[in-house]
């Protein structure tokens, strides 16, 4: 009888393998990623947590291809980053990776959808102009603001400022989209807002890992990854994880309650 063929196996978007990162202050070392090593796999949410100088930020911008180890491996897609030079860096990071900021990064004399329009400027090969419309428009009608194409970042929102900056961060089609803090700046009405958007896009595919210091936050994701002192500490799925839908419903009650109790003590 012959043997069934055996199914594929998933190969990790990202696969760091003992990464370390050293730097160097005058003659003191400061060892701020001490031998990390983990897989996430395609569709994965992943929040990335710890206080301040817990190695979380070096992590991200290694992840990112802003940085490379001072020892251990990265593979993106199957590439291994940790041996490129700075422009190969460069082209990978603007072919695989779309990056959400806390401070959004639009440009303020442009339009939504020129903003979404930029990192295709940097593409290889070229995109012509009318495919590079279409595209920016698709990413803005995923994120809801294709009626606000025309817009300026001072006529809109802060959320909806955001979603522009993920519209940006998908326009490329990139393996995986790396969220810095991404509802620091937010309230947390627009931030359950924010986290509904990439709630949906990781639901459609999209690997999504997100740099946040607030726990409830990382209770949106489906994965929360701890570090401390450069090494990763806690690494286990989200329990009891929440869903934007149910909590923006609670939140709308809450509002329509106060509103109640307001009205009948005026």
């Amino acid at each position: 009888m012959a043997t069934p063929p055996s199914a594929p196996s998933v190969r990790p978007v990202v696969r760091l393998v003992d990464i370390h990162k050293v730097y160097h202050s005058g003659e003191i070392e400061v060892h701020a990623v001490r031998g990390v090593s983990l897989d996430i796999m395609p569709g994965e949410f992943v929040a990335v947590m710890g206080a301040s100088g817990s190695g979380k930020s070096t992590l991200m911008n290694t992840v990112g291809c802003l940085d490379r180890p001072t020892r251990g491996s990265y593979l993106l897609d199957g590439v291994d980053v940790s041996v490129l030079d700075r422009d190969e860096r460069a082209d990978i990071r603007n072919e695989k990776i779309g990056f959400v900021f806390q401070g959004f990064n639009l440009l303020a004399r442009t339009t939504a959808l020129e903003n979404v329009e930029l990192p295709m400027l940097y593409a290889h090969p070229r995109i012509r102009a009318r495919e590079m419309r279409e595209r920016a428009m698709q990413a803005l009608d995923i994120v809801g603001l294709a009626n606000r194409h025309d817009h300026l970042p001072s006529q809109l929102s802060g959320g909806q400022q955001q979603r522009v900056a993920i519209a940006r961060a998908l326009v490329n089609r990139p393996q995986v989209v790396l969220a810095d803090e991404p509802t620091g700046n937010l309230d947390s009405k627009t931030s359950v807002e924010v986290m509904g958007v990439f709630q949906r896009l990781n639901e459609s595919g999209i690997t999504i890992v997100m740099v946040t210091h607030e726990l409830d936050i990382a209770h949106y994701c489906k994965r929360t990854i701890v570090m401390r002192d450069g090494r990763v500490v806690r690494d286990e799925p989200v329990a009891r994880r929440l869903m934007a839908d149910e909590e923006m419903k609670k939140l709308q009650a809450a509002e329509a309650e106060a509103k109640l109790i307001a009205g009948a003590s005026a």
